[in-house]
Order: structure tokens, then C-alpha cells, then sequence
């Protein structure tokens, strides 16, 4: 070490050129990083969503699902395969384990599924694995002026289309409730009866009307010319003189109209509007793309005058927000670690010297981000929020260590190089100890280390910067700036002192009692509920309106636009947007709902009251029986699983996963603080099935002649004005009662015959969701809980499913936010040991001894007492970031006690055990407080803040790691001692021993 302080002092020159490169490279680095919300990361999961309308959900079972979950059997790396099948869409889920390359995963499902043969009328296969730069950046509104026509807006929102996707950095734009204008042909069927006329004279109607063909060249005049064919049926009109019959035109026998049709409903502040969700592409800087958008709203706004695009809400202004209050707290964090250090030091001149390492440390820090190649996001913002109170906890230990040792001598480079070699190690050792904490994250798989990874290295980057910094920087400058400084002598607490040797000499009482305290506060926090990551925000709320699925679409629709109105005339709203149905482009994110739910996002007014909305949506609930009806606080980030608890009942007997899923119901409902159980078997529609008798007739053909007659049938496509038209023929049949289905007519072998005397109805309920897990059927029951109770809650449903006993080769798997709480919070814990196996491994490696690392590693014992303390007297729930709190403590409270103990081991050399321990801990209380105080301080506005979503640094953790930091501190200076001496017992007896016998032999003389 002592080579390195004195390379600096030969090389002043290169070193003050080096501080200045660091601090040029770290404001560019600040510049040049790319801001997002999240660093990215991949989920290890792949979605295939496919689209069915007017497919029940036992059909989208039977002819979509299974034939997919069939395909995707021999899938490598897949852990487990969960689907869900429901009225008009299917969707399949396939997790895989933490080591597989998920771009390689989702290219060998394309290529599994792509092969799978799929019912007419479905949507072809959505296959999309999710990643964190998927998150949208800016949502957009696009509405119509009267009068645009379908043509016109068709082009409108291709233009729209294109200019987004030509945004710099933009990964994918997807656009929801585009027009699907159709050519719809109603058979009259009195009128075909009438003309003499087959039904299925309208499904070739169109064959061969329209083409454009080439046949030939020829020569005319003298010149080589060539010959085409064309044929256009240019509008609704020349449609409807299509001949039929001999005589007879579809005019005739059927209405055809235009349908201005559109693929699903989404309206903002009443009006209809196409919506656009804009992401960022891998490594684009999700400012510059919401900048981007701004920027083509304002384009097309000004070219387009038919048109009106709004932007709703752009996540980069939260990118920016985040960015901003985070380096606010940074900064705070650095005034008040510098107060701090100058109400200690009462030098100004110290304090400077002290307080360059956090400007140093930080371009560094940035700086090695941008050569790592990690983004500024809220998570490496959050690692320099908490590094900023200890990137000054080295230099102060330095700083401290000279300016003691000038009160006594005279200055002089020597003594200053001597004064820092004197600490080097104790700074080094404790340094490398808390970055120690940070490695064993790259033994966790999956989002949890992608998440946690970039925290990390932020974390190492700034502490190794810190501890370069002091080593050399501030050496340096203090070999300059105190040279002529007045130094006021420190003398070390007297009342300390006798306090400290009271427990020495009846050390069992202090160490006795931090046992007690620390049992206590173990079990304190196991009975404290432990809540999830708060997601919510005051500013959103969602609103869902849901119907039995059996409920006709069209009065789904006519009632959301109802609660639409209703909702419109609260005070408060910014802007309240509707949404409903599935689209393509929607699928094509993996997101496929039920028809029959009417789903409502409401930006709040800054101030407003949010609670007054939310009660008034619920007081509505009497207005609209038969419906369940939703209001809360909201995230666009949500999953809305968020605090669900799942109870997943699996086995071959659909009957026998029944009857135990509602006895798991029974069970779940009583339980407090559970807020709505339900199971995807509750939900039933009425189904009615045509059992053909094989004898009579075959049911394949029944089955095609009754898709035709029920449902429309595509016969082609029309090109009216530039605009492309798919033409249906409507379904010719429309029974209202169950008298009508019998009486259907249908072609046999034998001629026509009525269905009831080839067939019989049998109507059953069915659910009107399937779920499978492996291709088994299960059923799942699902528990929404409140946040803050989710332990809790969570062990009580584990507790209550013991008394359930379920038939043979039916089992109960519970998951959900519970679970997941339950695994990731095991992962810290075993990251947490191997973190302390680490730092243990190091201390023995420095103090080359197994007995004074134990007495340091003794510290950590007291962190859960601080931590605990904390967040009982603010009353803060902890969650998974407390615990990740917990695991930074580690790091940070070693360094006390490596202070403390390495001056022990120095003054070992010329004293007692005993005078070693009063004379380091006197000596070393100084900087130790004031490493402390200064951490704790630049934590405080952490405290304060409303921490942003998604992000491990947050008030709960902020409360632990001052909780725990503070009481750890004062338990170092008094309990570790106590501990060191107890380690040491006989060698300290002997030498006190050994003392009062020396002393009584001076006596004696």
C-alpha cells in the first residue's frame, strides 16, 4: 500500500491530470448513457396467443390448445407449459429455467407452432417473449373529424403507423382498434324461396368476377404489344347486380351494405380513437424515443387536418423524473455526509479535502457504467444513492487518521504518507469486504439478477473509486491544503472510556443482553406481515366492468358506454380511456382478454382525490346487476397478479379438481384480509351440444353445413376507393329459442332433413374458461390479497389447505405473489450467507487469524435489531427490499469493526489485550461515528421520497439500512470488544494477571 500513496506523491502532475480526465469522462458519460426505466432483461417465459371469433372456449380447447400443447411437447429448457382457454382466444405459456437463451427458445416455438394446422376463421399464432425495453414508452390517442370516410382513414392510419415506426430507437408500435370496414351480404331467405334460389348459390357469387391477368402479347401495327385481362367491381352497387340465377341478381335476395366494423372498441374522453403503444428498441435511450414522439404527434397534427393525435402518458418523462429525483437525493445525500464531516472535523479545510471523493468517486462510477455497457436507470441510480454516504467513509477514516496524528507532530509529507499507510489496509479490507457482499449476485438466475446485477456493479464501481480516491487524492491534497491549517487537538471521550472498560470487566451482562435483543427482534419481525413491492400511484386509477361470459357482446358494450358517460362527469379527471375486445395487435403482445370485460384507465387531475372517485365507481355497482364492478388504485407496469394468491388444483378427474377446488374456496374466504376468491370454474355458460346419431348421418358434414348457416362465412374481397374489403355472407340462420335449433334443416344422403331427426340437442353448463398445466387440466383458485398482508395471509392459506384433503391423484399447488415473495426472498437469504462466508474468507486472509474476524463478523448480529427497530417505530411494512437492505448492512457494518479491530491488532504489539481494546475503541470512535452518521444522513432523503415503481431502493429499504446501521454502530463499539476479549480470555487474564503483579511489585519497592 505504502508504494501506491507514495507513487502518488512522486507523480502529482499525472494525478491531477488523472482527477481532471475522470471528471470530464464522468459529466460525458453522464450525457452519452441511454436513461430508461429498467435495465433489460429478459423474462423466461414465451407466449403464443391466438384469436377465435365466435369460437366457444370448449372449441378453442379442443381445436387450438391442444394441438398447440401437442407441438410444443419436445420444447428444450421448458420447466413447466400453463394455457388457458377461453370464449374467442387461447393463449399458452411456456416458462423456461433460469440458464436458457430465450431468443433461441422463442425461434424454436415459432417453429413448432407454425407447423400446427388451425381451424378456419382463428388468428394465426402471437408468439412474443417478453423483455423489460418492451415496456411502453408514450401512449398516443388517434381520433377521426366528422365525415372521414373508411378509405380515408385507413391510409390516415397506415401514415401514422409509418411515421412512428421511422422514430429513431423505437422497437415496436402497436395499434389497437383500427377500422375494419366489411362488405356484409344478409340472405333473405323468403326472397331465395321465392326465386327458386339455393343458399349456396351466394357462396361462389364472387368467384371469378374480379382479375388482372396477363395473356399475351401480340403484334398490331407493326409493333410488339402486350395483352391483359382486367375485371373490378369498383363499388356496393356493381356488387349487388351480380347475377345469381338465371334472371335473378343478389340485389334481389340479399341486403349488402358496407359494415363500418372495427377489430375492438377503445374510446378516450367519449370519443372512438385508436390508440398506439410505442416501445423502444434493445439499448435506445427511451428519452430520445419519447422526444421522438412528441415530435410526430406535432407532425402529423399540422399535416394531417382530418386528424387529432393526443399524448396520453409517455414513460419517458417518468424516465426523466425518476432520473432527476434521484440525483436530487444523490446530492442531498452528499450536503449532508459534508455537514456532517465538517461539524466533526471543525476544519474547513479538512472537510474539502474529505469531500472530493464523492464528485471523483461518481464520474468514476459513470464512467464504468458506460464502459459496462448498463443504462441510467432508477435501480443504478438507487446503487448511488446508497453508495454516496460511504464514498466518503474511506477518505474520512484518512482524513481522521492525519489530522490526528497533526494535533501531536509536526506536519510533513512523511507523516502524511505514514498516517495514510497506517489505515491502508483497515480501509482496503473493509472496502473489498462490502463489494464481497455483491458478488454472490451472480449466482442468482433469472430477472432477480438482472435486476439486482446492475445495482451491484454500480455499488462496486463507486466503493473501489472511493477507496482509490483515498489512497492517493486525498494524501495528496492534504499534504497541501492542511499545511498551514490550525489544528484544534480531539482528545478521545473519557465517559467512553469508563463505559466501555465497566463492560469489559463484566462483559456476559452486554453481550447477554444483545442476545436478548437480538432473539427478540427475530421473532418480532417473523410475526410483522411482510407486504409486496408497491405498485400502485395515486395519479392512475383502473375501473373493470365484468359480465358473465354468456352475456351478449353488444350489451356489454351498450353498458360500458353507460358507466363511460358516468364516469366522465366526475370531478378530478384528467382524461379517462375505454377499452374493449381483443385485436391483433394486442394478441401480438400476448394480451387476449375476455369479450365480455370493459376495462377503463383514468389519469387523475394533480390534487385530486382519488379515493372520492374510487368510492363513487363502487356506488354505481347497484346500476349494473349481473356485473362486477371494479375500482383502484392503478399502474400501467402492474400485472394485476401482483397480490394474488394462486391455488392451482391438478389431476386427471376434472370432477374430483372440482369438488377439492371448492372445498379450497370454503377454506380461503373466512381468512382476514383476503379481499375476492374465486376459481375459473365458477364462471358457467350454457352450451349446447348436437349429438349425432353416426347411422342416421355424418357428423362432419352436419357440423360444416351448421358453421355456414350460424356464422359468417368469407366468400371474398372487394377494392372500394384504394381501400380493401373482406365480403362476408351473414349467417342466413338466426334461432331465438331451443324449438328453433331443433327445427334447423341440414343435408344428409338422403336428402334434407330436419336436425332432429338425425341428431339431439343436450345442453349442459360449461366453464367458460380451461386451463391446463403440462396439458392436464386443472383448475385455479385465486385469492386477491391485501399488499401489506401478503405474508401473512400467504402462511395462513398454506395453514388452512393442511385441512384439506383431497381425493387420490388430485394435488394442490399454491404460487402466486405469495410464493413468489417466498422464493425470491430465499434466494437473498442464501445470497446473505454465502455473502458472509465471503467476507469471513477475507478477514481471515487479512488478519491471517481465525479468532478476530469472528469478533468482527459479531457486528452483523446486531443489524437485525436496528433494522427491526426501524421499521417498527415508522411503521413501514417490510418487503423484499428490506431484506435486500438487510444483505447491504453486511457490507457496510464490517467496516466498523475492521477499523476498530485493526488498530487493535496494532497496539497488540506494546499493550495489553485490555489497553489495546480501551485505546482502539477511544481512538477509532471518532471516525467511526462519523462514517456513520455520514451513511445514515445521505440515506435520509431516501426516507422521505416516494420511491418509483419497480425499484429495490425504496423507503423500506432505506429504513433498514439506517435502523441497522445506527444501533450496529453503537453495539460495535461495546459489544464487539466484549466479544474480541472473550475470544482472547486467557491470554487477557494472563497479561491482567500479570499487570497486578507487576504492579504490586512497584508497590512494594
Amino acid at each position: 500500500m505504502k508504494s501506491i500513496i507514495t507513487g502518488a506523491f512522486r507523480n502529482k502532475a499525472a494525478i491531477i491530470i488523472c482527477i481532471l480526465m475522470v471528471l470530464v469522462m464522468g459529466v460525458f458519460s453522464y450525457t452519452k448513457l441511454p436513461m430508461e426505466f429498467l435495465p433489460e432483461a429478459d423474462n423466461p417465459q414465451v407466449t403464443v396467443s391466438v384469436i377465435g371469433p365466435g369460437y366457444d372456449a370448449t372449441t378453442m380447447e379442443k381445436s387450438v390448445t391442444d394441438p398447440l400443447e401437442q407441438a410444443l411437447v419436445a420444447i428444450k429448457g421448458k420447466t413447466d407449459v400453463f394455457s388457458t382457454s377461453g370464449d374467442g382466444f387461447s393463449q399458452v405459456n411456456l416458462n423456461f429455467d433460469s440458464k436458457t437463451n430465450m431468443k433461441e427458445a422463442k425461434t424454436e416455438v415459432e417453429r413448432a407452432v407454425n407447423a400446427v394446422k388451425l381451424p378456419d376463421r382463428v388468428s394465426p399464432p402471437y408468439i412474443v417473449q417478453f423483455n423489460t425495453s418492451m415496456i411502453p414508452i408514450s401512449f398516443v390517442t388517434l381520433t377521426f373529424n366528422e365525415g372521414v370516410t373508411d378509405a380515408q382513414k385507413e391510409k390516415i392510419e397506415q401514415r401514422v403507423y409509418d411515421e412512428f415506426r421511422s422514430i429513431d430507437g423505437v422497437g415496436q408500435v402497436q395499434l389497437s382498434g383500427k377500422s375494419q370496414p366489411k362488405v356484409s351480404i344478409t340472405p333473405d331467405l323468403a326472397k331465395l324461396a321465392a326465386k327458386g334460389v339455393p343458399l349456396q348459390a351466394l357462396y361462389g357469387v364472387l368467384q371469378g368476377r374480379e382479375t388482372s391477368a396477363s395473356v399475351g402479347e401480340s403484334i398490331l401495327d407493326g409493333q410488339t404489344v402486350g395483352l391483359n385481362v382486367t375485371a373490378k367491381l369498383k363499388d356496393i352497387e356493381a356488387v349487388k347486380k351480380l347475377p345469381v340465377a338465371e334472371g335473378v341478381l343478389l340485389g334481389d335476395v340479399a341486403e349488402v351494405k358496407i359494415d363500418p366494423d372495427v377489430e375492438s372498441v377503445n374510446r378516450v374522453d367519449g370519443k372512438d380513437a385508436l390508440q398506439l403503444v410505442v416501445s423502444k428498441g434493445a439499448n435506445s435511450n427511451a428519452v430520445k424515443v419519447g422526444e421522438g414522439v412528441v415530435k410526430a404527434i406535432e407532425k402529423i397534427n399540422t399535416e394531417i387536418k382530418e386528424a387529432n393525435m393526443k399524448l396520453l402518458l409517455s414513460t419517458s418523462d417518468q424516465v426523466v423524473h425518476s432520473v432527476n429525483s434521484m440525483m436530487r437525493e444523490v446530492l442531498l445525500g452528499a450536503l449532508f455526509a459534508t455537514v456532517v464531516i465538517l461539524l466533526f472535523m471543525r476544519n474547513v479545510r479538512a472537510t474539502l479535502v474529505t469531500v472530493i471523493s464523492i464528485p471523483l468517486s461518481l464520474a468514476a462510477t459513470l464512467y464504468l457504467l458506460d464502459m459496462s455497457g448498463i443504462t441510467l436507470n432508477i435501480l443504478t441510480l438507487g446503487g448511488v444513492a446508497v453508495a454516496v454516504g460511504r464514498l466518503v467513509d474511506d477518505s474520512i477514516v484518512v482524513i481522521e487518521n492525519i489530522f490526528r496524528r497533526l494535533q501531536k507532530e509536526a506536519f510533513s509529507k512523511e507523516l502524511i504518507i505514514d498516517a495514510t499507510r497506517e489505515v491502508s489496509v483497515a480501509i482496503t479490507t473493509s472496502t473489498l469486504t462490502t463489494v464481497a457482499v455483491f458478488l454472490p449476485m451472480s449466482l442468482l438466475r433469472g430477472s432477480l439478477q438482472s435486476f439486482l446485477l446492475p445495482f451491484a456493479l454500480t455499488m462496486t464501481y463507486a466503493l473501489l473509486s472511493s477507496l482509490v480516491v483515498a489512497l492517493t487524492v486525498i494524501p495528496l491534497l492534504s499534504s497541501g491544503v492542511l499545511k498551514n491549517s490550525q489544528i484544534k487537538e480531539h482528545k478521545p471521550s473519557k465517559r467512553f472510556t469508563r463505559l466501555l472498560d465497566w463492560n469489559l470487566r463484566h462483559k456476559w451482562i452486554p453481550i447477554i443482553g444483545a442476545v436478548i435483543l437480538l432473539f427478540a427482534s427475530i421473532a418480532t419481525y417473523m410475526s410483522i406481515p411482510k407486504g409486496a413491492i408497491d405498485q400502485s400511484s395515486a395519479s392512475n386509477l383502473n375501473v373493470t366492468l365484468e359480465y358473465q361470459a354468456d352475456t351478449p357482446v353488444a350489451q356489454v358494450r351498450e353498458n360500458g358506454l353507460k358507466l363511460e358517460s358516468t364516469l366522465m362527469k366526475l370531478d378530478g379527471l384528467d382524461w379517462l380511456s375505454m377499452s374493449m375486445g381483443n385485436s391483433a395487435d394486442a394478441a401480438k403482445y400476448g394480451s387476449v382478454t375476455s369479450p365480455t370485460i370493459v376495462t377503463y384507465a383514468i389519469q387523475m387531475k394533480k390534487g385530486a382525490d382519488a379515493e372520492k372517485i374510487i368510492d363513487a365507481v363502487k356506488a354505481e355497482r347497484a346500476n349494473y346487476p349481473g356485473a362486477d364492478l371494479s375500482a383502484g388504485a392503478g399502474n400501467m407496469f402492474s400485472n394485476g397478479n401482483s397480490t394474488q394468491v394462486f391455488v392451482d388444483v391438478t389431476g386427471d378427474d376434472l370432477n374430483a379438481i372440482t369438488k377439492t377446488a371448492d372445498d379450497v374456496i370454503a377454506k380461503i374466504k373466512p381468512i382476514k384480509d383476503v379481499l375476492k376468491v374465486q376459481s375459473n370454474q365458477e364462471q358457467k355458460k350454457t352450451v349446447y351440444t348436437l349429438e349425432v346419431n353416426a347411422t342416421e348421418a355424418k357428423g362432419g358434414d352436419i357440423a360444416t353445413q351448421l358453421q355456414g348457416m350460424l356464422n359468417p362465412f368469407p366468400i371474398g374481397s372487394l377494392n372500394v376507393d384504394g381501400q380493401s374489403l373482406s365480403v362476408l355472407l351473414e349467417p342466413s340462420l338466426n334461432p331465438k329459442t331451443e324449438s328453433d335449433l331443433s327445427s334447423l334443416t341440414v343435408m344428409t344422403d338422403k336428402g334434407p332433413k330436419s336436425v332432429s331427426s338425425v341428431a339431439k340437442w343436450v345442453k349442459t353448463e360449461q366453464a367458460t374458461k380451461y386451463f391446463h398445466k403440462d396439458g392436464k387440466s386443472y383448475v385455479r383458485v385465486s385469492a386477491a390479497v391485501e399488499p401489506s398482508q401478503l405474508s401473512i395471509v400467504g402462511a395462513e392459506i398454506k395453514k388452512q389447505l393442511q385441512d384439506v384433503k383431497p381425493p387420490e391423484g388430485v394435488k394442490l399447488n399454491v404460487g402466486g405473489a405469495s410464493a413468489d415473495q417466498s422464493a425470491d426472498m430465499s434466494s437473498l437469504f442464501m445470497m446473505m450467507l454465502v455473502s458472509i462466508g465471503i467476507v469471513y474468507l477475507l478477514m481471515v486472509i487479512t488478519f491471517k487469524t481465525l479468532k478476530a474476524p469472528l469478533a468482527i463478523m459479531s457486528s452483523i448480529l446486531f443489524v437485525p435489531i436496528g433494522a427491526v427497530l426501524g421499521l417498527i417505530v415508522t411503521g413501514v411494512t417490510p418487503d423484499f427490499t428490506a431484506i435486500f437492505g438487510v444483505v447491504m448492512l453486511i457490507g457496510i457494518v464490517v467496516t466498523n469493526a475492521i477499523v476498530l479491530i485493526d488498530r487493535v491488532k496494532h497496539n497488540e504489539e506494546k499493550m495489553t489485550i485490555r489497553e489495546a481494546l480501551l485505546e482502539a475503541a477511544g481512538t477509532r470512535m471518532r471516525p467511526i461515528l462519523m462514517t456513520a452518521i455520514a451513511t445514515v444522513c445521505a440515506m435520509f432523503p431516501l426516507v422521505f421520497s416516494t420511491s418509483e415503481t419497480g425499484s429495490i431502493v425504496s423507503q423500506s429499504l432505506a429504513i433498514v439500512v439506517i435502523g441497522g446501521l445506527v444501533v450496529s454502530t453503537v453495539l460495535t463499539l461495546v459489544i464487539v470488544p466484549c466479544i474480541y476479549e472473550l475470544l482472547y480470555f486467557r491470554k487477557s487474564a494472563r497479561q491482567r494477571k500479570a499487570a497486578a503483579t507487576a504492579l504490586r511489585e512497584v508497590a512494594a519497592q
